[in-house]
């Protein structure tokens, strides 16, 4: 019997709706990550617009599975989820997070990463990597340039949870709507999008986003050859990920 499938796609109007549906949390794992890889391949081609959201009552997504971080996994966990981001970077389509519950750490990566995170008002936002001896590499160069250096070294370094309306003061979210209206949220944003001039769009997006202060691909380079080079060697990486398979509290040595 084959695995049933973490995700679902569904297209109309050249728009793709990309459902994230690893139960209960829409947990990414190395297999997920290749999928959903292999399937925006194609969805960015052939769509104007691609929504993500996620199954089930209790979220977006709690993030990357930590198993996939131990020293045998890494290489492949960073190399997938980060070409989800690179394609999303070089597409010409416009990208919209549609969040509810919990948005954590690869999760709020790939829902901030969008042009449009329209959440609600429950939602709740984070990277807790710090407390697992980790750094969350995409948000180490999208978070500074969204939300400030500031706001980026707060909520990176503490690890700590925000609410969406927080989240749209730093600048994380675009809109905030009552839980009942999520959905139609996001088919009225797409209405007035489609109003408008499709090729304008993506001029403008473009031009938007190069114009953010980010130089993403080479940032994303580098941040990843600090993560693989320098930070999983050290013995606080390495036991923060073991302490949190062992449900155990870590014993830090600051090396």
């Amino acid at each position: 019997m084959s695995e049933p499938s973490t995700l679902h796609v569904h297209s109309e109007n050249r728009t793709a709706w990309v459902t994230l549906d690893r139960p209960p949390l829409n947990i990414l794992d190395i297999a997920m990550m290749h999928d959903l890889g292999r399937t925006l391949h194609e969805l960015v081609l052939h769509n104007d617009f691609v929504v993500f959201q996620g199954a089930g009552p209790k979220g977006f997504s709690a993030g990357a599975e930590v198993k996939d971080h131990t020293p045998v996994r890494i290489r492949e966990m960073l190399s997938a989820f980060h070409g989800i981001f690179r394609m999303l970077w070089r597409a010409d389509c416009v990208t919209i997070a549609a969040v509810h519950g919990v948005c954590l750490g690869g999760g709020c990566e790939l829902a901030t990463f969008c042009d449009f995170v329209v959440a609600a008002e429950s939602a709740k936002f984070g990277q807790p990597e710090i407390k697992l001896g980790c750094f969350p590499p995409v948000a180490l160069v999208t978070f500074p340039a969204l939300a400030g250096p500031r706001a980026a070294l707060d909520l990176i370094l503490t690890g700590r949870t925000i609410s969406a309306p927080e989240a749209k003061q730093l600048g994380l979210v675009s809109r905030v709507v009552p839980d009942d209206a999520l959905e139609p949220s996001v088919d009225a944003l797409l209405g007035e999008l489609r109003g408008l001039s499709p090729a304008v769009i993506r001029m403008t997006r473009r031009a938007l986003w190069q114009r953010a202060g980010m130089d993403f691909e080479t940032s994303l380079h580098d941040a990843e050859e600090l993560y693989l080079n320098e930070l999983m060697k050290t013995h606080d990486a390495q036991e923060g990920i073991r302490a949190f398979l062992e449900r155990r509290a870590p014993a830090w040595q600051g090396r």
